[in-house]
């Protein structure tokens, strides 16, 4: 218990953070002068008290985090958040469960986009805001703005930083101290909203739907304003502008910080990453638009190749916004979308899958290990944009590919077991845990998750939670080892 009391005051002041956030859709409610003002004034006052009262309770347990601490207190934030941020839906919503409102939160905060709401048209505006606030605080993560702040708090960020940001490399660095580069990444992403949001007015959308969208696209989080998602707007100018988006979201921050410097978009090429993810995006596309125009789904191949680009974009790339019902597109095409999400993008970026580099390094080796099969005495080294990958590196990237595909297959029969049909089951899972969105069946682009028992929603938002954070964050605090002093 006396390992848990520091990390838990840390998460008061982080709380009290939080509650300040309330104060945007607070103030969004007051300006449209809808009826959930109440709803988030008593979330924001229920939560600054009771997190100032446990920071007072538990101040001569402040100390600097340890290694083990970040991965603790990164569960129980993205826990506690998620509990905070269910609360103006459960107050607001008169028949609401907490199960419906906690998964709304989750997904939010995940990126995932995944809803069980309905008639989102005419929702209060505030509540609509903060679903896609939740996703724009969850695309670069909550952690990141924290450790931007903590030094003011007292309170030491690397290990916290550490613990939430993905990718195989999470010591490089962009500045000096940790706090420089959460600025620097949170001023960077702040600067791009702005844009997309500019753009997306210019494009044709009214000023509060061009916010919440810019908000949930360059987050990847695929939350909408309106049940038809951007079907809605039937409107080329803005699937270009989101798609764009998209794809700048899933290509790392280093590389777009290494484009502003050489102020020149030839290291996005160079990038191995990054030219590998438009190569498959861009092959994906081309073949599946010609195949949907062969089989006669699209009548002109200009209808087939706009609604394929926009949706491969948005679910290979773990956004979550649809323009049609791809679920009636065959299976082929609506799986390999989904087996894209997985993979295509980087990492250092807010998308959600293995990450790009993960499916790069293990092909490398891959083909190493077969050339050794042939010339045992032959030597070979794996390289990534010019470095060498270590072989504890690849072992690593093995031993999460795997958890992360066990996981895939585990968490699909169980929620086989509780009466889901294989497909619905399969891409519900694929979709919580890449953070795409919407998946296939019961839970495709034309419903929601509404439809699921309770315990196939807590299933997804459990699966939700391990995709953001990339399972090892969670499993890690499951083991004896981690325990022990």
């Amino acid at each position: 218990m006396y390992k848990v009391i520091p990390i838990i005051h840390v998460l008061s002041k982080l709380g009290v953070l939080f509650s300040f956030m309330l104060i945007v859709p607070t103030f969004v409610s007051y300006l449209f002068l809808d009826d959930a003002f109440s709803a988030f004034g008593q979330t924001a006052l229920i939560t600054i008290t009771s997190s100032s009262l446990v920071w007072l309770l538990t101040r001569k347990y402040n100390r600097e985090l340890r290694s083990r601490d970040g991965f603790t207190l990164v569960f129980m934030l993205w826990i506690g958040f998620a509990a905070i941020a269910a609360m103006p839906f459960y107050l607001y919503f008169p028949n609401i469960s907490y199960t419906d409102a906690f998964f709304e939160a989750m997904s939010g905060l995940t990126t995932t986009g995944a809803t069980v709401m309905t008639s989102l048209d005419t929702l209060a505006p505030s509540v609509n805001f903060w679903r896609h606030m939740l996703n724009w605080l969850g695309g670069m993560g909550i952690i990141v703005l924290a450790v931007a702040i903590l030094p003011m708090l007292g309170i030491g960020g690397t290990q916290l930083f550490k613990a939430e940001i993905p990718g195989i490399d999470k010591d490089s660095k962009m500045a000096p101290r940790i706090s420089q580069v959460a600025k620097k990444l949170w001023l960077f992403y702040f600067i791009c909203t702005v844009l997309i949001g500019l753009a997306l007015h210019w494009a044709g959308m009214s000023w509060f739907d061009a916010v919440c969208h810019a908000m949930s696209a360059f987050s990847l989080g695929g939350f909408s304003t309106h049940d038809n998602s951007i079907a809605y707007f039937n409107s080329v100018a803005v699937e270009v502008v989101l798609m764009i988006a998209t794809i700048l979201g899933a290509i790392s921050f280093a590389s777009h910080f290494t484009v502003l410097k050489a102020r020149s978009v030839k290291p996005y090429w160079r990038d191995e990453e990054c030219r590998i993810m438009l190569v498959t995006l861009f092959a994906s596309i081309v073949a599946a638009s010609l195949y949907l125009w062969h089989k006669q789904y699209y009548t002109s191949l200009y209808d087939s190749f706009r609604f394929v680009s926009f949706n491969f974009v948005s679910i290979g790339l773990a956004n979550g916004y649809a323009n049609a019902d791809f679920a009636k597109w065959p299976l082929l095409t609506s799986l390999w979308m989904f087996f894209l999400a997985n993979v295509l993008a980087s990492s250092g970026s807010v998308g959600g899958g293995i990450k790009n580099v993960r499916a790069i390094v293990l092909f490398k080796f891959s083909l190493r290990e077969m050339l050794l099969l042939l010339h045992p005495k032959a030597v070979r080294t794996v390289k990534v944009n010019g470095r060498s990958i270590p072989e504890r590196m690849a072992l690593t990237v093995l031993a999460f590919i795997f958890v992360y595909f066990f996981t895939v297959v585990l968490f699909t029969f169980l929620m086989m077991a509780t009466g889901l049909d294989f497909v619905s089951a399969l891409t519900a899972v694929i979709a919580c845990i890449t953070n795409a969105g919407p998946g296939l069946g019961a839970v495709g682009p034309a419903g929601n998750y509404a439809g699921l028992n309770d315990f196939q929603k807590w299933l997804c938002t459990g699966t939700m939670l391990l995709g953001r954070l990339e399972i090892f964050t969670v499993f890690i605090l499951f083991t004896p080892a981690y325990w022990k002093k």
